[in-house]
């Protein structure tokens, strides 16, 4: 296997995300999360460590329509840590990611919120 693109920046996820989701690249997704990254999908639950998402992710991925690149919002760095975010051009609700710089300068997935929706709309 020839080795994957890393994230250089916090907003570098978002793009790699669409690209592997597109793909089908279930491994490719799980490895832009940290070991013990936890998602908040599906809706309702949270799917805990990269074995667990990956897993989640062969499972809906044949499933799921082409993504399409959504602009993210400026992004939030405080040291290692950052918080990204796109809103998705549904205009529905809002997308947050907490990530964290890794030794090697590279960015991953800890916490991921794929889903906010407003109060008082349907989830």
């Amino acid at each position: 296997m020839s080795e994957r693109e890393k994230a250089t920046k916090p907003e570098d996820l978002t793009r790699l995300f669409v690209e592997r989701a597109n793909a089908k690249d279930a491994e490719g997704l799980a490895l832009l999360y940290e070991e013990n990254a936890v998602m908040a999908y599906p809706p309702g639950e949270q799917t805990v460590g990269r074995a667990a998402i990956q897993k989640l992710w062969e499972n809906a991925l044949p499933h799921m329509p082409a993504f399409e690149p959504e602009e993210p919002l400026p992004t939030l760095i405080s040291g290692d840590l950052a918080l990204t975010s796109t809103p998705p051009k549904d205009g529905s609700g809002a997308r947050a990611q907490v990530v964290r710089r890794q030794p090697d300068g590279s960015w991953l997935r800890v916490l991921d919120q794929p889903e906010f929706t407003s109060p008082g709309r349907p989830g």
